[in-house]
Parts: C-alpha cells; sequence; structure tokens
C-alpha cells in the first residue's frame, strides 16, 4: 500500500511537475538567458541536495566514478535540459514540450525490453497513439505554421530531438548505476556539474555581456526558485526512483502527459485559445498512457 501510493506520488510529480516546467521556464526567460538560466537552477538544485547529503553523513564516491557520475550528468542536463531551456527562446512553452517525444527512444535505446515492447500490441499501439496525439496537437497549435517557420524555429525542434535522446541515454545509464551508492550524491554530482557546463557555455557564448541584474523581475525569481527545487530536485530523484521500480516504457508516458498540462497553463494562464481538436488530441494522448499502462495493470491483477 505505501509502495503504491509512493508510486502515485511519484506520477503525479513527473506528470504534472514536469508539465509546468515548461510555463515557467518561458517565466524565467523574461529576466535570464537560457544558458545562465540552466547554470542557476542546475546549482540551486545541486546545492540543496548537497545539503541534505551532509545532513545525512553520505560517503562521496571513489574520484574515478565521481568523474563518471559528472559526465553523465552533462549529458542527461546538458543536453536533455539545457536543449530545452535554449529552444524555448524561439518557440512557445506549449510546443516545445509537444516536440518532445522521448517514448520513442526509450523503446528504441532501452535494449533489456525489447523483448516485451516490440511484441506487446498494447505497449506500441499506446505509443502509436500518443504520437498521433501529439501530431494533432502540432498541426492545430494557433503559431504552428510550418508552411511560414522560419530557421531558427527548426533549429529548435531540431536541438529538442537531439536533446530527447541525450536525455534518454542518460536516463538509461542512470537505472544501470543505481546498484550501488546513494542516489542522493549522485544526483547533487550530476546537477552540479551540469551548472559547471552551463556556466561555461554561458561565459563562452556572451551572456555575461547582456544580463541586467537590476531588471530580473519578481516572477521570474520565484520561477527559477520552482525550477531548481521542485523541479529539477524532487521531482528529477522521483523520476529516478521511479525507473528503478517501473519499466521505462511506462515512465516514459510522462512525455505524452507533459504536452496537456503545458497546453492547458498556456489557456487558462497564458491566455492561449483551445481548439476542439486539440481537446480530441488530448484524449487520445490520454488513450495512449492508458494503453502502455494495461499490460501493468494485468500483471497486478494476475498476481493479485
Amino acid at each position: 500500500m505505501i509502495q503504491q501510493l509512493k508510486i502515485s506520488i511519484a506520477f503525479m510529480a513527473i506528470y504534472f511537475v514536469w508539465g509546468s516546467t515548461f510555463f515557467g521556464v518561458s517565466i524565467a526567460l523574461e529576466s535570464f538567458p537560457p544558458f545562465l538560466l540552466s547554470a542557476l537552477r542546475f546549482l540551486i538544485g545541486g546545492l540543496a541536495i548537497t545539503v541534505y547529503c551532509i545532513f545525512q553523513k553520505e560517503t562521496l564516491p571513489a574520484t574515478g566514478d565521481i568523474i563518471k557520475f559528472a559526465l553523465w550528468g552533462i549529458v542527461l542536463f546538458g543536453g536533455g535540459v539545457i536543449s530545452v531551456v535554449w529552444a524555448q527562446q524561439y518557440i512557445t512553452s506549449s510546443f516545445a514540450s509537444i516536440v518532445i517525444t522521448t517514448p520513442f527512444w526509450f523503446v528504441v535505446l532501452d535494449k533489456s525490453q525489447w523483448h516485451i515492447n516490440f511484441k506487446n500490441g498494447w505497449i506500441m499501439g499506446g505509443i502509436a497513439a500518443g504520437m498521433v496525439g501529439v501530431v494533432l496537437l502540432i498541426a492545430q497549435r494557433p503559431s504552428a505554421n510550418f508552411g511560414g517557420i522560419d530557421n531558427m524555429e527548426i533549429k529548435a525542434i531540431l536541438t529538442i530531438i537531439a536533446g530527447s535522446f541525450l536525455w534518454v541515454v542518460g536516463s538509461l545509464q542512470l537505472r544501470k548505476s543505481q546498484k550501488s551508492g546513494s542516489v542522493y550524491t549522485k544526483t547533487s554530482i550530476h546537477l552540479i556539474a551540469a551548472a559547471v557546463f552551463a556556466i561555461i557555455v554561458s561565459f563562452l557564448s556572451g551572456e555575461g555581456e547582456i544580463m541586467q541584474w537590476s531588471l530580473i523581475k519578481k516572477d521570474a525569481v520565484i520561477a527559477l526558485l520552482y525550477l531548481s527545487i521542485v523541479s529539477t530536485s524532487a521531482t528529477f530523484l522521483a523520476f529516478i526512483w521511479l525507473i528503478k521500480h517501473k519499466p521505462v516504457a511506462l515512465v516514459s508516458t510522462y512525455s505524452y502527459v507533459n504536452p496537456m498540462v503545458a497546453v492547458l497553463l498556456g489557456v487558462f494562464i497564458g491566455g492561449e485559445v483551445i481548439s476542439g481538436i486539440q481537446i480530441i488530441a488530448m484524449l487520445i494522448i490520454l488513450l495512449g498512457v492508458l494503453s502502455i499502462n494495461i499490460p501493468n495493470y494485468k500483471h497486478k491483477l494476475l498476481f493479485k
């Protein structure tokens, strides 16, 4: 019972907190350039977990392991997260959330589940339904006009797709490395390494010259703290706990729910207009999530 409650809370976090992250990034980008924003986000989140590790008297890994965790942190956060933040300069938050379709990469790259994923009609059908819903959302968004899409929007879309690939590669590696050592220590190393990487990129791109600290908005600071503590630290820990206890194809369904959350936030807070087709698309996405979950439900009923 307690285990099931933990699983439910973790799924709620990756579904709804990460869904709201895109909107939070759009608010923070009004005051912070993308790489500096990412650096501050990772640094605050990483230091928060480090403080927890100190109080818990967690032991440091060996030097070789620290380097390995740092490199994977750069792949996971430097590739998977910074790419989305950078892209949101050129596309809206809800559109950015829609472009991310990590379940495809999870199914393709997770070799340990190939014998299950490619043979299970419910899983493949659910992924297909999710992709159909995503395509409908892209096609029906008021701002989506692929006939007149500019070069930077194309680069933003391709950057997010590449970032999704790196996120999945890093996620699968995290699952392998959870067999020993503290997950909190590893996560703090991941985040601090990604923060250093983002600081370097920020410096090389000249963001320091355009950053105006005196013009930072209060909403942007609140968004930064939300992204750092709630989204990056707490929800990421929930995510890596989930991929240890549940199939990655099931965990990856967050990337289908996140766009719905982002679109709804855009409608009710950002003032965007939602059409009937978009509602239908989101219902299709929900059916896709249900379909991917059905094998898990059948397993529970069988062994209840």
